[in-house]
C-alpha cells in the first residue's frame, strides 16, 4: 500500500474510525494483528475525570549521556534542580528509548511503536529528503487532544519539515521549534538550507550565527513558560524536546564560564527545567502535573556515559539506549525512590493514556501499559518483557544478548563479562525470540510518508525577509532569567526568577 493512501488527505480520523482503518488493513496485509510482545496495551476507561487526570510535561533532551547529570553520577555537571526532582520523585535505573537516532527515537516516544514498525527506522530526517512520519499514524499529541488536553510543543521535531508533516500534523495545537538538527544548518554544512525557527507551520525567525544557536534552549523554555502559563486551568501536555547537547554546542552567554559547551549546555537545560518547575509551583499546579525527563538516546562524543559500556555510535550496548529517566508528580509519585525496573520510550502512550482518560487507536503497537511502576514503584513489577535493540539485540529479565553475546546486566551492567559460553540454551532461546519479534515487527510494517513536492522550508532568499533568532526574540521580548551557578560552585537553594512576556 502507498504511503499517500495514508495520509487521509489531510484530515484527521477519529479514532475508532482510525481504528477501523488499521485493522482492516493490517489483517489483509498480515492476517493477524500480533504485537511484538505480548497483547496491545489497553488505553483508559475513560472513566478519569478532569479532575482525576495530570497534566503532563515531557523533558526529552538530545544526545545527552546516561551520567550527564548529578542523580546519575555526573563528576562535572552541576544539576541542582534534577537532583531535587529526583528527590521529590522515582529515578529508574534501567529504561531504555526505542531507537538510538533523533528521527526514529521521536518516532518511539510519539507513536508507541519501534521505529521499525512505521516505517522510520535506520537513518534520520533531512532537510532536503522527503521521509517524514506519516500524518495517519496516532501520536500522543493526537491522544491528549482527544482527551481534551491542550497540547504544545517546544523543540526539536524532525520527524518532516514541511507543513502537513510539522507538529499541527500530528495533534500539536502550538509548535514553537525547529524543524530538524541543529548540525542540519548552513552556516556549518553548506548543503542544507537556512535553519528555521518556527511557529507552527511558519518559520518566524532563522538560526543564522552562533548567538542564535546558544539561544535555542531559552527560545523553547520561553515558548513552553507562555503555554503552561495560558493553559493552567486546563489539563494540558506539554512535549519540550530540547536540541541541546546535540552538537554544535554553543553556550550561552550565562554559562560561558564552563570549560566547555558541553557542560554549559547541561547546566543550562538544568535551570531550565528549574523554570518549568517553578512555574508549576507558582500557578498550584504541580501537585496534579506528571513531569518526566529523559535523553532521546545514548550520549554523544564528550558525555558522560558510565558504568555503561558504549554510547549513541556503534554496537547496540547498553550505553547506546539506556536513558537517564525521571519522573515526579508530587502527592502521587512516592518521593527519593530509586527503581530497577525496566521500561522503554514506546511504553509511555499506553501509559499516559490509563493515567490522563485517553483512547488509543487500535493499530499495533509495541508499547504496553507501565503506569503501575510509576504509581507504586516500590512494589510493583513492570509488565515489560523484553527490550529490543532495534534488531540488533534483546533484554530478558538479567540477560542480555547482543550478537553472539550474553551479558548478565544485574551482575555486569558494564557488559565486560561475556558469558555466552557458559549458557548456550539462553543464547539459543533469546536468539530465536529476537528474531521472533523482529519478523512481526517487520510483517505489521506500516509505511512513512513521502513529502511531495520535497523542498526547503525557507530558501537562501526568503531567509533574507527574516530576523536572525535572537533579533527576533527582542522584538517579541522573549526573556528567561535564570539563577546561574558559577563555575564550580556546589548546587545550593535557588531563587526563582522567570521573566517571560509575549
Amino acid at each position: 500500500m502507498k504511503a499517500e493512501e495514508w495520509q487521509d488527505n489531510g484530515h484527521r480520523l477519529f479514532p475508532m474510525v482510525r481504528q477501523f482503518m488499521f485493522t482492516f488493513a493490517m489483517v489483509l496485509c498480515t492476517g493477524a494483528i500480533i504485537p511484538a510482545e505480548a497483547e496491545p496495551a489497553p488505553g483508559a476507561t475513560g472513566k478519569e475525570t478532569a479532575a482525576q487526570r495530570p497534566n503532563v510535561v515531557i523533558f526529552f533532551i538530545d544526545d545527552m549521556g546516561y551520567a550527564d547529570i548529578e542523580p546519575f553520577g555526573s563528576r562535572r555537571n552541576k544539576t541542582p534542580h534534577l537532583s531535587r526532582m529526583a528527590e521529590e520523585g522515582v529515578r529508574f535505573t534501567d529504561f531504555y528509548n526505542g531507537y538510538t537516532a533523533c528521527s526514529p527515537s521521536r518516532t518511539s516516544l510519539l507513536t508507541g511503536c519501534y521505529a521499525g514498525r512505521v516505517g522510520m527506522g535506520g537513518g534520520v530526517c533531512f532537510p532536503n529528503k522527503p521521509k517524514a512520519l506519516n500524518p495517519a499514524e496516532y501520536t500522543m499529541a493526537e491522544m491528549f487532544k482527544d482527551a481534551g488536553y491542550a497540547t504544545g510543543g517546544f523543540g526539536k521535531w524532525h520527524l518532516g519539515h514541511l507543513p502537513g508533516y510539522l507538529p499541527p500534523s500530528h495533534g500539536f495545537d502550538e509548535y514553537w521549534g525547529i524543524p530538524y538538527s541543529n548540525d542540519m544548518w548552513n552556516k556549518r554544512m553548506g548543503k542544507y538550507p537556512p535553519l528555521p525557527f518556527v511557529h507552527n507551520n511558519e518559520a518566524v525567525a532563522i538560526v543564522d550565527l552562533e548567538e542564535d544557536q546558544s539561544l535555542l534552549t531559552r527560545a523553547f523554555t520561553a515558548a513552553a513558560l507562555s503555554f503552561i502559563r495560558k493553559n493552567s486551568g486546563k489539563s494540558f501536555f506539554a512535549y519540550i524536546p530540547y536540541s541541546a547537547v546535540h552538537g554544535p554546542r554553543f553556550a550561552h552567554k550565562d554559562f560561558a564560564g564552563r570549560k566547555d559547551g558541553l557542560r554549559a549546555q547541561v547546566e543550562e537545560i538544568d535551570a531550565a527545567v528549574g523554570e518549568v518547575m517553578a512555574l508549576l509551583r507558582e500557578l498550584k499546579v504541580d501537585r496534579k502535573t506528571l513531569v518526566m525527563f529523559m535523553s532521546d538516546n545514548g550520549g554523544s562524543a564528550g558525555t558522560e556515559i558510565q558504568p555503561l559500556r558504549g554510547n549513541k555510535g556503534g554496537p547496540a550496548y547498553e550505553g547506546h539506549m539506556r536513558t537517564p529517566f525521571l519522573a515526579w508528580w508530587p502527592g502521587t509519585i512516592p518521593a527519593g525512590i530509586v527503581s530497577g525496573q525496566v521500561g522503554v520510550t514506546v511504553d509511555l502512550l499506553p501509559t499516559l493514556a490509563k493515567l490522563c482518560g485517553g483512547s488509543l487507536s487500535g493499530n499495533p503497537i509495541d508499547g504496553v501499559d507501565i503506569s503501575a511502576v510509576f504509581l507504586d514503584p516500590e512494589k510493583a513489577v513492570s509488565p515489560r518483557k523484553f527490550v529490543y535493540y532495534k534488531g540488533e539485540g534483546l533484554r530478558e529479565g538479567k540477560w542480555k544478548l547482543l550478537g553472539n553475546e550474553l551479558y548478565d546486566l544485574e551482575a555486569d551492567v558494564s557488559e565486560k563479562n561475556n558469558v555466552a559460553q557458559a549458557h548456550p540454551d539462553v543464547v539459543e532461546k533469546m536468539t530465536q525470540e529476537l528474531a521472533q519479534i523482529s519478523r512481526t515487527i517487520a510483517n505489521q510494517k506500516r509505511p512513512n510518508a513521502q513529502m511531495n513536492p520535497c523542498g526547503p522550508l525557507v530558501t537562501e532568499e526568503s531567509a533574507k525577509k527574516l530576523p536572525r533568532l535572537a533579533e527576533w526574540m527582542k522584538q517579541a521580548q522573549w526573556q528567561v532569567h535564570y539563577d546561574v551557578l558559577p563555575p564550580g560552585e556546589k548546587a545550593g537553594k535557588l531563587k526563582k526568577k522567570v521573566d517571560k512576556k509575549r
